[in-house]
């Protein structure tokens, strides 16, 4: 079904922009993904979508923004509704116009571009003027001083977490309403990853932009997070506050390795994985 054909059905919910609903995914017509996913996201909040290594948490993104059709993926059931309307039969682009932004894994910045032109890049698709967009890259920059100092330097030989700041900043170009940010401690040192949640925190604040992380780092995305959903082989397994998930004995001993207050060995974590209770 093409976008033009898409009838957009309202939802009362305005405290939450974004709402899916039961969703399933399938790969090549065959592979099922995702089984039954449901989260919701609220308006000005952070949520995190935690879960090991092919969990499905990037699918569940991509779900989200659109971008699963170029990799023979589709949402075969259930509905994603954003900012009050079904969007998941929207095209990419019509997406991004409505304010949804994904930042995806491993920053995916164009190396031979520049810094500042891999930021405008983030405006394609808006028809405000050039005087809009400038004020705003002004404001990237105030945001992430470092870049204004690398404007002119190509991306491709920034460092990992400047090449982060870049990523982010192209979709805060977008003029977001929510940002999907995948995996972005990846590859970073424990002090970047830091910086860069702070970030997250900071525009969270400033700028309202929702978040909806997906992150293998429990602990960083449950120190930022409001909120937190825990996926396994493609469906949720838990949620719940993110003070609350910090504290479940579960999440202690299978995502920080820690139980009863102490430190686990990788061979004892092994072990617990295998009596996980909420799969029993």
């Amino acid at each position: 079904m093409t976008a033009t054909a898409t009838t957009l059905q309202p939802v009362s919910a305005p405290d939450r922009i974004l709402v899916v609903a039961n969703i399933e995914v399938i790969y090549d017509h065959v592979i099922l993904v995702l089984k039954g996913v449901s989260l919701e996201v609220p308006r000005g909040g952070i949520v995190a979508l935690l879960g090991g290594n092919g969990a499905g948490k990037t699918t569940t993104l991509k779900a989200i923004s659109n971008l699963l059709h170029a990799e023979r993926g589709e949402v075969t059931k259930g509905t994603i509704t954003f900012n009050g309307e079904e969007v998941q039969a929207l095209s990419p682009n019509l997406l991004v116009r409505r304010g949804c932004i994904q930042v995806m894994e491993g920053r995916q910045c164009f190396g031979h571009l520049t810094v500042e032109e891999n930021l405008l890049t983030g405006a394609f698709t808006r028809r405000d003027g050039n005087k809009a967009i400038k004020a705003d890259l002004e404001r990237v920059y105030a945001y992430f001083p470092r870049l204004k100092l690398r404007r002119r330097s190509q991306a491709g030989y920034t460092s990992g977490g400047e090449q982060q700041m870049v990523a982010i900043g192209r979709a805060m170009m977008a003029r977001p309403n929510m940002i999907l940010l995948d995996e972005p401690s990846m590859g970073l040192a424990p002090q970047v990853v830091e910086e860069i949640f702070e970030i997250v925190k900071i525009l969270n604040r400033d700028e309202n932009v929702s978040f909806l992380l997906a992150e293998q780092n429990t602990f960083m995305a449950l120190k930022y997070a409001t909120y937190g959903y825990i996926l396994e082989n493609g469906r949720v397994v838990m949620d719940g506050a993110a003070d609350a998930l910090r504290s479940n004995e579960d999440v202690k001993e299978f995502y920080l390795g820690i139980a009863q207050g102490k430190q686990k060995s990788f061979r004892e974590g092994k072990h617990y994985r295998r009596r996980k209770r909420w799969l029993a």
